[in-house]
């Protein structure tokens, strides 16, 4: 079921949701975020910071920051809050806000952070302006995003491609973008950022990785997709028994024998002095 105050997040708020997320932030951490270091003293935003999957991580590897999580949900802040704890790690400043009229003053913040935020929103452009708005100038803007047009894998299979497809669809019929990672530039540039560079993240799992087969290919990607069965159901996009199969492909794609690739695209910009 969709959140009442966000209802372009396709997948849910529920638990296996939640254990989703975190698995994936888990799988990915060092892919994603070998480089996502900010200076010590610094003030950060992590906006859009859901159940603390992220926040996990950037906590990690920045302990002398002081770190805001904002999120429109309160359960997923509290949800957050708990994680966190229980990975003994020191609480950042909690907000319930929208992104999209943040609820600090100008130039409030050294640097914001946004990952797997922007491609559920109608108007990423009009997320990417707040951003700016609350970042000093000379501050920068780290942005992650996915491109399910990325996806390769093997066995090629027609029912797993299907199955993705449903998963596209829904988030376009909420209004967000699930191929916003190779729209970072343009988006960046039309926001009015500078000193936009955007490095592609490869997930490459096959039998010799069989780790990350397991935690992204089975227990993130095809998770996720297998999340959107009921509303894609309802929604006449596949019949039970084919959606099914198309889960069941996917798994496949993790066997010792198959590949599967996806990209991810991470963003980092600036706000322009003067």
């Amino acid at each position: 079921m969709r959140h009442e105050q966000n209802p372009g997040y396709v997948h849910g708020y529920d638990a296996a949701e939640q254990a989703r997320l975190h698995d994936q932030a888990t799988t990915l951490e060092a892919l994603l975020h070998h480089d996502s270091h900010f200076p010590d003293g610094g003030t950060v935003l992590e906006a859009g910071s859901g159940v603390g999957a992220q926040t996990i991580p950037l906590l990690r590897r920045n302990p002398g920051v002081a770190l805001t999580c904002l999120d429109i949900a309160p359960s997923s802040l509290a949800a957050a809050q708990e994680r966190i704890r229980a990975a003994g790690l020191p609480l950042p400043v909690f907000r319930q806000g929208d992104l999209r009229a943040l609820p600090f003053g100008d130039a409030a913040f050294d640097h914001a952070f946004v990952c797997f935020v922007l491609e559920h929103l109608p108007d990423p452009g009009a997320a990417l302006a707040e951003l700016r708005r609350v970042v000093r100038p000379g501050g920068s803007l780290t942005v992650i995003e996915g491109d399910h047009g990325s996806v390769l894998f093997h066995p090629e299979d027609p029912r797993a491609r299907a199955a993705i497809a449903c998963q596209v669809a829904l988030q376009r019929a909420a209004g967000g973008d699930p191929e916003i990672g190779r729209r970072l530039v343009p988006l960046l540039r039309r926001a009015d950022f500078s000193d936009i560079r955007v490095s592609p993240r490869l997930v490459h799992a096959d039998g010799s990785r069989p780790a990350l087969a397991e935690g992204f290919v089975r227990r993130t990607f095809a998770a996720m997709v297998a999340g959107i069965r009921d509303e894609a159901l309802r929604a006449g996009l596949a019949e039970p028994a084919a959606f099914d199969a198309g889960i069941a492909a996917l798994h496949r794609t993790a066997e010792p024998d198959g590949c599967f690739c996806y990209t991810f695209f991470k963003a980092t910009a600036r706000v322009p002095v003067g």
